[in-house]
């Protein structure tokens, strides 16, 4: 498999845009571990592996372990290495990024509610979009993981 186009390059506008984002959540009241393990899960949702590669990576050098970062796409099971914080955004992600098989039900808003104010809520839900559509880019444009390049 190899890489298609260089969607950067091909809209730097829109890219840009995309950017600003980042930018924003770079600076919100999130921790970058909570973000980053976040974008990690959904990307192992959607299957990007350049996103994949690239937050596992980011995870490990803001100082998570290897056993809890392979055991992300599990944390159902393995609940004790994660926070009661990490495990409602772990879930509200997985609730959001399959939103039209869940519909992201009550339960799911309420569960997250009670470890997320409001600002925080749209943070993490700006994070779980941002990164559902940069998945979209990566997979579609086949962009190569750094473990990849060889």
């Amino acid at each position: 498999m190899s890489k298609r186009i260089d969607y950067s390059k091909a809209s730097p506008e829109a890219f840009k845009a995309f950017g600003g984002v980042h930018v924003a959540l770079q600076n919100s009241d999130l921790s970058k571990q909570l973000i980053d393990l976040v974008y990690l899960r959904v990307s192992q949702i959607n299957g990007c592996a350049y996103c994949i590669d690239l937050h596992s990576r980011d995870l490990l050098k803001l100082g998570m372990s290897v056993d809890k970062l392979v055991l992300v796409p599990v944390w159902h099971e393995a609940q004790t290495l994660f926070t009661p914080r990490e495990q409602a955004a772990l879930a509200w992600a997985e609730s959001v990024t399959r939103v039209a098989e869940t519909g992201v039900p009550q339960a799911d808003y309420d569960a997250v509610t009670a470890h997320f104010n409001d600002k925080e809520l749209a943070e993490l839900t700006y994070a779980i979009g941002l990164m559902n559509a940069y998945n979209r880019f990566g997979v579609a444009f086949r962009m190569v993981p750094g473990a990849a390049k060889g």
